[in-house]
């Protein structure tokens, strides 16, 4: 492995911000680490720069412990979600800074890295000019100039309207492969993360509590703390049999081993159908392709999804469905 992380805890007084964390990234992987605010993990890739004190562990680059080792010489590369772009420099200023303090020129080197991030031409513009989504291409190009062994990425792109923010995600996922750049993306993004990742580190708490492919953590989590970050609103009990999952509110195929499981429902798992468990609409929301239900049941009140268009509203009776691309399998692997 690249990168070899164990047992790192980071304390600030009395309050430990990370605790007992351990991972591992492949060379050329990207690996996201994933969780709301305030679950440690960009305290997490601090400690891996060398910008946090570890209190316990290690973190280590082909087996060899960086502690000791400072931040600017450990070959990491670091992008932070504000961009930092020097104002007083051009665009070419901004991506050779860190060529410029190893006594480097590569004007080639600067044009190659516009042309990988889309702003081919673009050497001579002042960064006061640039769109928030220009800036920072312009701040991954420099993260990226000295060839750095590891890319640290802290929120890129969550300064971004939700538009922008999709459409680069898509971008920098292509630069991150046909770079073959091994990154380290810290996010609280699960969308981000999806389009980014080869695989997904769930922190929370300031520990990660599941590692795995981006399939593995939505389809299984690992408990329900997990799945609740994952959109998961009721939980409840059922069996698996023969490829068909049974539980108090209907039945969907479900390619799950036979026997007892613990289902997590996320809204879009119950839907309106002409049969299924009866209800009432307790409220509803517009989203931007659906409607999101309440709906309450003989058993409980539930989330639901209906068509956009649908004519239904608060008062009205209904009958949901079990859709198996809603239903994630807890705890259980």
């Amino acid at each position: 492995m690249a990168l070899s992380v164990h047992g790192v805890t980071v304390r600030y007084g009395q309050f430990t911000a990370v605790r007992e964390v351990g991972m591992e990234i492949a060379d050329g992987e990207v690996l996201a680490l994933l969780g709301p605010s305030g679950s440690g993990k960009s305290t997490l890739l601090r400690a891996i720069a060398g910008l946090e004190r570890l209190a316990a562990g290690s973190v280590r680059w082909d087996g060899a412990d960086l502690a000791g080792v400072p931040v600017h010489r450990r070959g990491f590369g670091l992008m932070f979600q504000d961009g930092q772009l020097f104002p007083h420099h051009d665009v070419a200023g901004n991506i050779s800074f860190g060529l410029r303090m190893r006594g480097v020129k590569a004007p080639e080197r600067v044009r190659g890295l516009l042309e990988l991030v889309g702003l081919s031409g673009y050497e001579g513009r002042r960064v006061t000019e640039l769109s928030g989504g220009e800036a920072q291409r312009v701040a991954l190009a420099r993260a990226l100039a000295p060839e750095p062994r590891l890319l640290l990425l802290d929120e890129p792109l969550s300064d971004l309207d939700a538009g922008m923010r999709e459409q680069l995600a898509v971008d920098l996922a292509e630069v991150l492969r046909n770079a073959k750049i091994t990154a380290l993306l810290v996010t609280h993004d699960q969308e981000e993360a999806f389009t980014l990742a080869d695989r997904v580190a769930v922190v929370l708490a300031g520990e990660i509590r599941q590692v795995g492919g981006v399939r593995e953590v939505w389809r299984h989590p690992v408990d329900e703390p997990v799945a609740a970050f994952f959109g998961v609103t009721t939980f409840l009990d059922g069996t698996a049999s023969g490829g068909v999952v049974r539980c108090d509110l209907g039945e969907a195929p479900l390619e799950v081993p036979d026997g007892r499981v613990r289902l997590g429902l996320r809204p879009a798992a119950l839907r309106l159908s002409a049969h299924g468990v009866p209800g009432e609409v307790v409220s509803r929301v517009h989203r931007r392709d659906h409607l999101r239900l309440r709906a309450r049941t003989s058993l409980s009140t539930v989330d639901a999804v209906a068509p956009v268009d649908a004519e239904v509203g608060p008062g009205d009776s209904v009958h949901l469905a079990l859709d198996p691309g809603g239903i994630a399998v807890v705890g259980r692997r």
